[in-house]
């Protein structure tokens, strides 16, 4: 009757890894790896960056600089570059539209092309969180209650919760994998495969479908949402006014005579 036990035990365990083990991990690989062919399908060629894009953004950009690395040139430098950056900044000369200066962000999100933008950003977060949803009510639905694998190595026990989701066992050794789990280990692990499959540029990382599960909600971050440059040249313009400018060569010769102890042996010179 030992024998039989035992050689029953394994053959369960057996049966566990090739029906369990094995098809989650090999669907999730085959989803991820149709989501990325689906997702190249579906956006095609990214559309070509206009010229008015790429100033408004250097434009903001060097605002960003001049307010931090400002100690770098002299202070008439640094008021010549603030006056007429504040200036441009006040009329709008690097906005791509000068028409629509004071358009509101509703106006902005009704222009066709930032339209397209934001539908291409909500086709790519649906492509990642319908999958994932799916997989994991196959997964509750026909595995629920499955014990996988026994980790080779001791951990404590608050990975038990994290390892064993699902069972509702509180004498059992934390080693032990649940179904429900082996799907999250996957979801977080397999960003190494996908890399060596598809490349480092892919669209099957796990990751970023629970990002954009979490922010869903959130209309402010919403994938490819129109900036509004206007009000974005405006902040610039008072960061810049607030600025305080300090050049770091001032009375830089002094400075050095002082460190290497110089100024002493110059001023006794100079009274002789």
């Amino acid at each position: 009757m030992e024998y039989r036990s035992c050689f029953l035990y394994l053959v369960s365990l057996l049966a566990i890894r090739d029906w369990v083990l094995f098809p989650i991990t090999v669907i999730m690989v085959l989803v991820g790896v149709f989501r990325h062919q689906l997702t190249i399908l579906m956006t095609g060629e990214p559309p070509k960056p206009d010229i008015k894009d790429i100033r408004q953004g250097k434009a903001l950009m060097r605002g960003q600089l001049l307010a931090q690395n400002n100690s770098y040139i002299t202070a008439p430098a640094f008021v010549e570059r603030k006056k007429y950056l504040c200036e441009a900044y006040e009329e709008g000369k690097y906005l791509k539209n000068k028409a629509t200066k004071d358009q509101s962000a509703a106006n902005l999100m009704a222009d066709p092309k930032n339209m397209e933008v934001m539908m291409d950003g909500m086709k790519k977060q649906m492509m990642g969180i319908v999958p994932q949803t799916l997989i994991m009510g196959w997964i509750q639905f026909f595995f629920s209650g499955f014990i996988l694998i026994k980790l080779p190595f001791p951990l404590g026990v608050r990975f038990k919760q994290m390892l064993q989701s699902g069972i509702m066992t509180p004498n059992m050794d934390v080693r032990w994998v649940s179904s429900l789990s082996w799907y999250f280990i996957n979801l977080f692990g397999l960003r190494g495969v996908f890399s060596l499959i598809l490349g480092g540029e892919n669209s099957a990382d796990g990751t970023r479908d629970m990002t954009a599960m979490s922010t869903m909600g959130a209309m402010g971050q919403q994938a490819g949402q129109p900036q509004d440059y206007n009000k974005q040249f405006l902040s610039m313009k008072d960061t810049l006014s607030i600025v305080y400018h300090e050049w770091d060569l001032e009375n830089v010769e002094q400075r050095v005579f002082v460190k290497y102890g110089k100024q002493a042996r110059l001023f006794k010179s100079s009274r002789r």
